[in-house]
């Protein structure tokens, strides 16, 4: 008989992770402008202020991975969960820039712990037949949420020229996931368990003793895995950061900034969709597959057609590659890890994708300003086709070898 997926549990961290996405990005399209106009801050300090978020998230994330395997998951997840919230108030209050990028930098600390925590507790209330179908489908909330909550945003404040009612309307949506997350139900596994400890893998030798403090913050098994989403991060990175003002002085194309991430969202809930058959039936490898060499042809697409085909081609299928890359990737990083290490293996996986964003913003920035944009897209669609040619001739196979057979 099929282990029932929708479970109730399952149904609340989606929600809840659902709020926590839409809150964030509520407010993530009009903070510039916030900005520039309650504060007269230029472009320069703008990227200062709003960089502080990332760096936090992207140090926190080992941290939490940590805790979520080290102490009671529901407890970390909760904690996380209200810090997140209660940040949101720091906005309300903040009369100074100086303020704002403190409330900003810090806020970042538990939107990257709540992010692990949240996932991993979904990982843990799913029954295990299911799992990798319902990782799949539990990025949709993830996508839903960024392709509708900035239109909704942008539509609030163009109608009501408030930012405060803004701040607020994310700091009750952030207090409803926290609302749901704490009516969860189920037993987290605990640390240091001796099955956990000794479970089956290749060359296992007491784990307990062998286990170094690296591997508390960073799955070491998972390392070819984390270096090859490190690409997929870096290429998204320049994509996201340089989209507009490509499009605007290459393309020609103003205003589709929009569209083209709506088409992109569209592309990631279809390919989740569609790929959630593969997963149920284990077919991890065969998704990443599909999804590095879609997401490469995205690339190649957008770079080397500079016209409306070309560009909201590319965005349809980086959509479809994303979608499958990142599933797969999750329930491989989750399936060579023991059960005491879920936190951490999704904790590697975010970090990876974060380094390899703000990677991309750095390397994009330079070549753009040395070369040009043109050929920083061309080194983007390189590093998508190295990313695709690792994972296919070594990350492949290297999954293989590791994936624990419990």
């Amino acid at each position: 008989m099929t282990e029932r997926l929708w479970n109730s549990n399952y149904c609340k961290v989606m929600t809840a992770n659902f709020t926590l996405f839409f809150a964030f990005y509520l407010l993530t399209p009009l903070l510039p402008l916030y900005l520039k106009e309650n504060f007269g801050a230029t472009k320069d300090v703008i990227g200062m202020v709003l960089s502080g978020y990332t760096l936090t998230a992207l140090i926190s994330r080992p941290i939490s991975g940590y805790l979520v395997d080290s102490f009671p998951r529901k407890k970390v997840l909760l904690w996380s969960f209200f810090f997140f919230f209660i940040f949101f108030a720091g906005y309300l209050t903040a009369s100074t820039i100086l303020l704002f990028t403190i409330v900003r930098t810090l806020h970042g600390a538990p939107f990257g712990s709540v992010t692990v925590a949240n996932s991993t507790a979904a990982i843990d209330v799913l029954p295990s037949s299911r799992r990798n179908e319902g990782i799949g489908y539990y990025g949709l909330s993830n996508n839903l949420a960024m392709a509708i909550a900035p239109s909704v945003g942008i539509f609030i404040y163009k109608y009501t020229d408030s930012f405060e009612l803004l701040f607020w309307l994310a700091l009750v949506i952030a207090l409803a996931g926290l609302m749901i997350d704490s009516t969860l139900k189920y037993d987290t596994p605990t640390t240091r368990r001796p099955d956990d400890q000794t479970a089956k893998q290749p060359n296992n030798q007491t784990t307990k003793t062998k286990r170094s403090l690296l591997d508390r913050f960073f799955l070491t098994r998972g390392w070819l895995l984390a270096v090859n989403m490190t690409f997929y991060g870096l290429c998204f990175g320049v994509l996201s950061n340089y989209l507009a003002i490509y499009s605007k002085e290459v393309m020609g194309i103003t205003g589709g900034t929009g569209t083209y991430f709506i088409i992109l969202a569209v592309g990631l809930i279809a390919s989740r969709l569609q790929g959630s058959k593969a997963l149920r039936q284990g077919k991890l490898t065969q998704n990443a597959a599909e999804g590095t060499i879609l997401s490469t042809i995205g690339y190649l697409l957008f770079v080397a057609c500079p016209n409306e085909f070309g560009y909201y081609g590319s965005a349809l299928f980086l959509g479809l590659g994303n979608g499958h890359i990142w599933p797969a990737f999750q329930n491989m990083v989750i399936s060579i890890a023991r059960h005491n290490q879920r936190g951490t293996a999704n904790s590697t996986l975010l970090v990876s994708w974060d380094v390899g964003m703000g990677l991309g913003v750095l390397l994009g920035g330079f070549i753009s300003e040395h070369y040009g944009y043109t050929a920083a897209f061309w080194t983007v669609a390189a590093a998508q086709a190295t990313g695709t040619l690792l994972f296919l001739c070594a990350t492949k196979e290297f999954y293989v070898r590791r994936k624990l057979t419990s």
